[in-house]
């Protein structure tokens, strides 16, 4: 099969944009997502040969791994796009700790994991890139939004570092921060009111598209992507 794109959180907003980018410009790409269907992906019968559903709890180290197990046995994966995220629009005071729990466990943890489960492989051979989608709010701080950005601050903070650890073997570490993107993760009063002024989801997975692919001597290690109307 060859090389391999591997997206979490690819079954909807930006991930599911980055999917499409990739597949339509003939990649192989593995989603690992939840709750995936491939009616999702509304690709030609062809395109969708190249696309590998793996649904799997990406807070689940063992399950993530054993993923990564069944996705690296048809090819290697020298592009792994940790997108999965999940958030709670909610005063520090009133979250609960389950529900923050949840947030770092996906968020933070789960795309951890991921990383751990390509390593290996990477170094190996010499050559990757990780991209993580982080958020704008990892260094802005919104109220409402305390967990959510722990856990993209501590995501990264964890890849600043392992990006000079694995410059020796040319693996390239790509952390994108964007801003208020027209994605599911907002209520649709939300989407209904501010959506015009929002980045589509198309718009930010081209744009990341374009950097990862970029197979020259250069990395971009960190890109803030916000609306030209700034922060809502």
């Amino acid at each position: 099969m060859g090389n391999i794109v591997w997206i979490t959180g690819g079954s909807s907003g930006i991930g599911r944009e980055i999917t499409r980018k990739f597949i339509n410009n003939n990649f192989n790409v593995a989603v690992t997502s939840r709750n995936l269907d491939k009616k999702y992906f509304d690709f030609d019968e062809k395109k969708q040969e190249n696309l590998y559903l793996n649904s799997c709890d990406i807070s689940d180290s063992q399950a993530l791994l054993k993923t990564y197990e069944n996705i690296s046995q048809t090819g290697f994966v020298d592009c792994l796009i940790n997108n999965a995220g999940i958030t709670s629009f909610t005063l520090a005071k009133d979250d609960s700790i389950d529900m923050i729990k949840k947030i770092i466990d996906v968020n933070l943890l789960g795309s951890i994991y991921a990383i751990k489960s390509v390593l290996p492989a990477m170094i190996e051979n010499k050559r990757g890139t990780i991209v993580n989608i982080l958020s704008v709010a990892a260094e802005k701080i919104f109220s409402k939004s305390s967990a959510y950005a722990a856990s993209k601050a501590g995501l990264q903070a964890y890849t600043n570092i392992i990006r000079e650890e694995l410059r020796e073997f040319n693996i390239k570490v790509i952390n994108f921060l964007p801003g208020a993107t027209a994605t599911p993760i907002w209520s649709s009063n939300v989407l209904d009111k501010f959506s015009y002024r929002m980045m589509k989801p198309e718009d930010l997975a081209e744009f990341i598209y374009n950097v990862a692919t970029n197979n020259k001597n250069i990395i971009a290690e960190e890109i803030t992507l916000r609306p030209i109307d700034g922060d809502l």
